[in-house]
């Protein structure tokens, strides 16, 4: 049996199609790859076979988002049409939600919309920091470069409005271009939260367990108000099993999309999640919820009710008393020159029954000396991570650079050496003064030893990087100063 026809069973056998199907299936895949088929190799998927005989027959060209763009259309005939998925989906439900998203999350694998080959080659590991907390690092090596042919080839593609943005509805089944991801493999859930059109979908480059997006059906901007709490709510209340969260809606302390809303979940416990209350607070009026100060980097206020509303109204008020708060002695500005300063990014969850909702601090002013940002990672750690930090990090997880696993290797081998600094070449120089300051720590550091303590180096950067990134510090005027903020919520 050949490549094709192999691949019109594998279409059958998802579901997508019946045997009667079968002959029509094939002649979609002689369509896409040419009508000269192949024997099926071994250790190879059928559908990255199949884009090599496209190549091999002339179809498309030898080029990565080529290549991308029939991956993806290949996959297409072993997916389920989204009407199918969203009935299948509602069905599962009906047994439990848990059951409705592993399913669903199966078949985003099952037809490589999440990238499982890629995922698998990131760097990861978990390191437990000074603090107490336990931190984990990802050098992130899934997301594939855009070679420079394709670079230049998207400068003069046709510029479009439509799908507005990676995040629209518009992008489910859409075929891509060069400036715009393939999606016909894409599938969506539609859902309704706070009474609104909202959709739930799957990351192609998943950095946790079930790692979802949660997205409006309209291309507005994102925004932290009293209806994102809500909204938050409403999702984990239809997925207790899962945490969801949003960045932040301003530069520097928000994501990398702010002009489409959304969320991002999973089903997965961060470091941050299991951190303990350091200091138990009451707000008037809500002796009912659960509240304190959460002992981690970032300055984040915990609260925990059986009834959601009542955490709608109070963390409204908590935004609101910070939107305008001003404390100069903690360098706290709500604006400057009309520029708004502070937000808040939330997270929420279902924690014994109860629903919980983390409140972590944000502020953007920016000053000479640090103009990237007062509460970002300082310049010193930029030789490790320089991106705003978004909603994961903020939760304990690192997303750091694909330069750092080859640039990590070589600094063990000078380290071992004991090269002096000046003598770094060029790509390392930027980490020349950390490795000094690591082997003032270590001078027991040996080629047995160096990649492990690398990797605790490296944790400890990051838990400076959330140091940096929090309002409030982890020393006396620090709480002094969060205090004096949870005082002020009236």
């Amino acid at each position: 049996m050949g490549l094709i026809e192999t691949f019109a069973e594998k279409a059958i056998a998802s579901g997508a199609y019946q045997p009667l199907d079968k002959v029509y299936v094939a002649n979609k895949v002689r369509a896409l790859v040419g009508d000269q088929d192949g024997d099926v190799q071994a250790g190879r998927s059928i559908a990255e076979q199949l884009v090599d005989l496209s190549i091999e027959n002339g179809k498309i060209e030898d080029g990565q988002t080529e290549r991308e763009i029939l991956n993806e259309q290949l996959f297409d005939l072993l997916t389920p049409t989204p009407s199918a998925v969203n009935a299948r989906f509602w069905q599962e439900y009906q047994r439990s939600p848990e059951a409705a998203t592993g399913w669903f999350y199966q078949l985003c694998t099952e037809n490589d919309y999440v990238k499982v080959a890629a995922i698998k080659k990131n760097v990861e590991f978990t390191r437990q920091v000074k603090d107490g907390n336990e931190l984990e690092i990802t050098i992130n090596l899934s997301k594939p470069e855009k070679d420079p042919k394709a670079i230049a080839a998207a400068k003069l593609a046709p510029q479009s409005a439509y799908p507005k943005c990676q995040l629209c509805v518009e992008n489910e089944g859409y075929a891509g271009r060069m400036n715009h991801p393939a999606r016909e493999n894409h599938r969506i859930i539609p859902l309704t939260i706070n009474g609104s059109a909202w959709n739930l979908q799957y990351s192609p480059y998943v950095y946790y367990n079930e790692h979802c997006i949660v997205f409006n059906s309209q291309h507005t901007p994102m925004k932290i108000e009293r209806a994102t709490f809500r909204k938050l709510l409403d999702f984990v209340g239809l997925f207790p099993h899962y945490f969801v969260g949003s960045n932040a809606d301003l530069p520097i302390v928000g994501g990398s999309i702010l002009s489409h809303d959304h969320f991002q979940g999973g089903h997965y416990e961060f470091a941050m999640a299991k951190a303990p209350i350091e200091k138990s607070w009451v707000f008037p009026g809500f002796e009912d919820v659960e509240a304190g100060i959460v002992h981690w980097p970032m300055s984040c206020i915990r609260l925990t009710c059986a009834d959601d509303e009542r955490l709608v109204e109070l963390a409204d008020k908590i935004l609101t008393a910070w939107r305008g708060y001003t404390d100069e002695a903690s360098f706290i500005f709500a604006e400057t020159d009309g520029e708004p300063h502070n937000t808040i990014t939330p997270i929420a969850r279902v924690r014994d029954g109860r629903y919980q909702l983390d409140l972590v601090l944000r502020n953007n002013i920016t000053t000479p000396e640090h103009p990237l940002g007062v509460y970002h990672p300082h310049a010193k750690l930029h030789h490790i991570k320089k991106e705003n930090i978004g909603l994961i990090e903020v939760m304990g997880l690192a997303v750091l650079p694909s330069r750092l696993k080859q640039e990590l290797f070589d600094l063990a081998d000078m380290l071992v050496a004991r090269v002096p600094a000046e003598q770094y070449p060029e790509a390392l120089q930027k980490h020349a003064a950390w490795a000094q300051e690591i082997l003032a720590r270590h001078p027991e550091l040996n080629s047995d030893s160096v990649h492990l303590i690398l990797q605790d180096e490296v944790g400890q950067v990051f838990a400076q990087v959330l140091a940096d990134a929090g309002v409030y510090k982890l020393d006396e005027a620090g709480r002094a100063g969060f205090v004096r903020f949870l005082e002020s919520v009236k």
